[in-house]
């Protein structure tokens, strides 16, 4: 069965086109993140708080090959940090696997980003210079599994349908 994988910073849009596309197409859209929260029935800041990281990215793993290894046809919407760890960007290539790397510049990132960086622990306490510098490096640090994607589509100056008709060509 067909996985179609959306990877990318946080603030990219990950969620947003997934649930646009699922939309589109009848394929049914699952964030990573949620799933896990489902299974450990717990918050991702709960699971980081009690558990802490190195949990959390083992419990990421398991759920993410759990699901490319489902017998549906998924939309999935990995978290920003997933494709970093536990060689989970290898994953990204798999037979019936599209990975797409939705592309974002610091700039857009920084943009959607601060009018709602409370809801994200990693920048929630930021000052907006320090959080710029914190986006650059990072972005920096991950675009190595990112562009292990099979596909890249930039997001930047586009309306999410923009976005979703790009990715609609890579499936046609």
């Amino acid at each position: 069965m067909k996985k179609i994988v959306l990877l990318g910073y946080m603030g990219c849009g990950k969620s947003t086109i997934a649930l646009n596309l699922s939309k589109i197409t009848d394929i049914p859209f699952l964030d990573l993140d949620k799933c896990i929260e489902k299974r450990a029935n717990l918050s991702v800041n709960e699971i980081f708080e009690q558990h802490g990281e190195i949990y959390f990215r083992k419990l990421e793993h398991e759920m993410f090959l759990e699901l490319l290894q489902s017998s549906e046809n998924i939309i999935i919407g990995l978290g920003g940090g997933t494709p970093c760890y536990a060689n989970n960007h290898e994953l990204l290539k798999g037979d019936d696997v599209t990975s797409i790397y939705l592309k974002a510049s610091i700039e857009t990132l920084y943009n959607r980003l601060i009018h709602n960086k409370s809801k994200r622990p990693l920048i929630a306490n930021m000052e907006e210079e320090e959080m710029k510098e914190f986006i650059a490096k990072h972005l920096f640090d991950r675009s190595y599994y990112y562009n292990h994607a099979q596909h890249k589509v930039s997001v930047d100056n586009k309306a999410v349908e923009e976005t979703v008709q790009d990715i609609l060509e890579i499936l046609a």
